[in-house]
């Protein structure tokens, strides 16, 4: 293989490495969060910035989802509004198992609101990535 096509097969791993987020869809739930499924009443392992969520069937993994990481993103909703913020990824952690017809995570309020106008869609197409 020549250098020159060499190149492009390098890129196209290197990117291939970096495109490694599932799509879901999220919705949200509000207080009270405790007791939760993964620390019952212990709130301490709640994120002090109240961006969290609840894992639902496909990613819950038998209790393992506790306490694991998600960098999420809004990409849209079923209407043509668009409720997404700007630039909002943020990261939450997963402290409970809640389901709800079709939904991925149930976000806090608070992590919602961070990626989403909750005033424009109550459930969203969303990225998200375990860190």
């Amino acid at each position: 293989m020549t250098r020159e096509m060499m190149f492009p097969l390098l890129l196209f791993l290197f990117l291939l490495g970096r495109c490694s987020a599932d799509v879901g869809t999220a919705t949200f739930y509000n207080p009270p969060y405790a007791p939760t499924k993964c620390y019952g009443n212990d709130t301490s392992q709640f994120p002090a910035n109240n961006l969290f969520a609840a894992a639902s069937d496909s990613i819950w993994d038998n209790g393992a989802a506790c306490g694991r990481e998600y960098t999420v993103r809004c990409l849209s909703d079923a209407s043509s509004a668009d409720p997404c913020v700007a630039n909002s990824a943020i990261q939450v952690r997963i402290v409970d198992y809640r389901t709800a017809a079709g939904t991925t995570m149930l976000l806090s309020s608070d992590a919602f609101q961070a990626t989403a106008d909750p005033n424009m869609a109550t459930t969203i197409n969303f990225e998200f990535q375990q860190v």
